[in-house]
């Protein structure tokens, strides 16, 4: 894996190495890299314990680790999925969803802990529209959602009820 100046790191209480390959499954050019055991002790466990994986999404390096519990994940820091169209949309809502919660806005949280947003890329050029009654209509249709549907966000946009 080629080394990055800046790499997103994740601490799983456990099961990082299996969370990397759900997400390596979901989003093409993925991959888990290495899954390496600690082979001295560490203040999480000791040898062989804590697990740290290196794995790619959509070609971006990532590393993980399972060294016991410390902070939960939460949405202060979290990956957003944008998408081309609904059916893509779909996909990655219902996969990433696959024994987690769906939360309001298009947001959830994986069965692992992490949480995502899976945003149609269409969105962002509505929300910014210099048009800023549509720009508020479609965040107002947003507010409405969980899953977002794109359908219904052109539709507020374009000045008709979501």
């Amino acid at each position: 894996m080629k080394i990055q100046k800046i790499t997103p790191f994740l601490w799983y209480a456990e099961k990082a190495d299996e969370a990397a390959a759900f997400y390596a499954g979901i989003f093409p050019e993925s991959r888990v890299n290495a899954v390496n055991a600690m082979p001295v002790e560490s203040p999480s466990g000791p040898p062989g314990s804590v697990k740290v994986v290196e794995f790619e999404l959509f070609g971006q390096a990532f590393v993980a680790m399972s060294a016991g519990p410390l902070d939960p994940f939460n949405h202060a820091v979290s990956f957003v999925v944008n998408c081309d169209d609904q059916a893509e949309v779909d996909r990655y809502w219902n996969a990433l969803l696959e024994g987690g919660t769906a939360e309001q806005c298009g947001w959830l949280r994986d069965r692992y802990g992490l949480c995502w947003q899976i945003v149609p890329s269409a969105m962002g050029r509505m929300m910014s529209s210099p048009d800023r009654a549509a720009a508020a209509r479609t965040a107002q249709a947003m507010m409405t959602m969980v899953k977002f549907d794109i359908a219904a966000l052109q539709k507020a946009f374009a000045g008709g009820a979501a």
